[in-house]
């Protein structure tokens, strides 16, 4: 893995403090803004320093993740936001902005390790765009239609449901992984769907997969729906390009990226023309990512298979915890749910709890899992004229 030397770094660093400076001085003081839809307001928070620490800190932990676990990690961004009291549209808008520009950097990277299948790609990206875009139009109907105690309820509920769904599968999986049951991917499904000739027929050279063209369409289509409402269409983009298309799972995560960047570039557009995008919060949540992901990407080196599952899977419920223990305060906002002020204050307070604790669970085993990965390694001898490593030094 190519290590970006000290000048690439010091250009990173100075363009993000460019960025946060920018940010900070054009939207110093920022409280509100006009919703397109319907002509209704939604609430920027005030950066305070304990939110401005968290938003760092969230953006760390998601970047560690994602690095941990090769893709993905932006699931526990949208929670995170909401749980601090951000609009949910707002929290999947900020989020899907802050993604992109790594997308493409990370699709760039693996694009020169030959990972990358870019016609698949971009088939997908295109199908996840227009999916998106109708997300986006339902989520700007929902949020006129019912406010933002309604669309916080609709963005929690599709998360509720979807990552409880896989958080539990991925920790059963590592279970399995664990107890030394027999694994492997299966491309039987894939196999079959390979026989449907229906035209066109798409080649993919990279992924080493022939797909009708309608196979290809509702993946990327369902990708970008999904993508639209939690700001993650991961969840369906890499199974699809797995199981459906015969894709290796390598491949499909690094072609993920490409869709990610052309979903996510598209998407910010619109929701950016709409008001709903925090660049503040970007920024702040770019600071933390990027140092992060390194720290997870390192990792991934001392630790054994089932726990990069382990960590996905503990973080994805636990956050779906935070998520599920928002939603009576929802239903009470829109007189569905009878909820005293200090039952709601209480489940308000053990959400926000939840999350920080999901965030503190999965650095906490990342930290642990390179640690005694680490710790396991043997020791290199130093000898004469062995220089010692930064390690040893």
């Amino acid at each position: 893995m190519k290590v970006a030397t000290g000048k690439t770094r010091i250009r990173y660093a100075l363009l993000l403090l460019l960025l946060s400076a920018l940010a900070l001085l054009l939207f110093p003081g920022v409280s509100q803004a006009e919703n397109a839809a319907g002509g209704m307001t939604k609430t920027f928070l005030d950066l305070t320093p304990y939110r401005i620490v968290f938003l760092v800190v969230l953006g760390f932990v998601a970047g560690m993740v994602s690095g941990f676990i090769g893709s993905g990690g932006a699931f526990v961004i949208s929670p995170g936001l909401m749980s601090l009291g951000v609009p949910g549209v707002v929290a999947v808008a900020t989020n899907m902005c802050h993604k992109f520009p790594k997308a493409l950097v990370g699709a760039y990277k693996r694009y020169r390790y030959g990972q990358v299948d870019r016609k698949m790609g971009i088939y997908l990206a295109v199908f996840a765009a227009a999916g998106a875009q109708v997300s986006i139009a339902v989520q700007k109907w929902i949020l006129a239609r019912f406010g933002t105690a309604g669309s916080n309820l609709f963005i929690s509920s599709v998360f509720v449901l979807i990552c409880a769904s896989l958080g539990s599968f991925v920790l059963f999986d590592a279970w399995r992984i664990k107890a030394g049951k027999k694994q492997g991917d299966n491309y039987r499904l894939a196999e079959l769907v390979g026989k449907i000739t229906i035209p066109p027929v798409l080649n993919f050279k990279t992924a080493r997969s022939r797909v009708t063209f309608w196979v290809t369409l509702p993946v990327g289509f369902l990708t970008g729906i999904l993508a639209g409402i939690i700001s993650v269409g991961g969840f369906v983009g890499v199974p699809g390009m797995v199981y459906l298309m015969g894709a290796s799972t390598l491949v499909a995560s690094a072609t993920e990226l490409v869709i990610a960047f052309g979903m996510g570039f598209t998407a910010s557009i619109t929701w950016a023309m709409g008001g709903f995008i925090d660049i503040r919060m970007v920024v702040l949540l770019l600071l933390g990512s990027l140092v992060g992901v390194q720290v997870g990407a390192v990792g991934t080196t001392y630790v054994k298979d089932y726990m990069v599952k382990v960590v996905m899977g503990s973080v994805m419920l636990l956050a779906t915890i935070s998520r599920f223990l928002a939603m009576p305060t929802y239903l009470h906002q829109l007189g569905k749910m009878a909820l005293g002020k200090g039952a709601a204050d209480l489940l308000n307070r053990f959400s926000f709890v939840s999350m920080v604790f999901a965030l503190a669970v999965g650095g906490i085993i990342i930290a642990v899992s390179m640690y005694k990965g680490r710790k396991a390694l043997p020791a290199a001898p130093i000898g004469p004229g062995v220089l010692p490593t930064p390690a040893d030094a």
